[in-house]
């Protein structure tokens, strides 16, 4: 792990700088505007947002955009993780910490650090961001997810709340570095309650985390395929 990593990791118990904080409040306002008025971005659905609580927001991610684009019209300040390499930059790992960055070692199979630091985000009240695809994947299918937003959610008693996002990859896929200004469409979809253990158990069960991965994962599918239609995006089977 490089120092600057570390060195992120201790300042998140201390919060971001004021002037961090600032400069988040500002390039958050200006991209809003910037994806309205480029990408003719329209949210829907956005009274499903809870404003206050912890919350995990759980996006498709099939584009750059996607993180810039959700974190800028969510009401409250999202926390996300991040790759800890993009923290080896003094300046960004600054200005990454302000929009509420929390550091992931993808080099490591199970980042404890990093699954503590959300744990006690969601504990503070606080609304995490957690793609559950992992990477940005590419096409209409929502690809199997991983566990992590369950597991999450099942630990911290946070609800998860399910985001589509039509439009996205059509504007600036893989490969890409000039976003084209197509129509984006971003879809909340209602509040996923925090699965719970049943009588008599302790913890929810790793099978049944994956049976709520798994409805999360059809919750999505509907959610894109919706969110796409409404971009105006070609049906793949047309």
């Amino acid at each position: 792990m490089s120092d600057n990593l570390s060195n992120a990791r201790q300042k998140i118990d201390k919060g971001p700088s004021v002037s961090s904080f600032l400069a988040y409040c500002f390039v958050k306002y200006l991209a809003r505007l910037a994806f309205f008025f480029y990408f003719r971005l329209f949210v829907r659905n956005a009274k499903a947002m809870p404003k206050s609580g912890p919350v995990i927001v759980s996006p498709i991610h099939r584009s750059n955009l996607d993180v810039p684009m959700v974190g800028s019209f969510f009401q409250r300040r999202l926390h996300y993780l991040g790759k800890g390499s993009l923290m080896t930059n003094r300046f960004v790992a600054w200005l990454l910490l302000g929009c509420g960055t929390i550091p992931l070692d993808r080099d490591s199979r199970a980042d404890k650090l990093a699954l503590d630091a959300s744990l006690k985000a969601l504990s503070e009240g606080k609304a995490l961001a957690v793609f559950p695809e992992g990477q940005r994947k590419s096409g209409p299918v929502v690809h199997p997810i991983l566990d992590g937003a369950v597991w999450l959610s099942a630990r911290s008693n946070a609800p998860i709340l399910p985001v589509g996002i039509g439009g996205s990859e059509r504007s600036m896929p893989k490969g890409s570095y000039i976003p084209k200004p197509n129509k984006i469409v971003i879809i909340y979809g209602d509040l996923i309650p925090a699965p719970q253990p049943k009588e008599g158990a302790k913890r929810v069960t790793r099978s049944e985390i994956k049976e709520h991965s798994q409805n999360l994962r059809v919750i999505l599918q509907d959610l894109f395929d919706t969110a796409q239609r409404k971009a105006g995006c070609p049906n793949p089977e047309s």
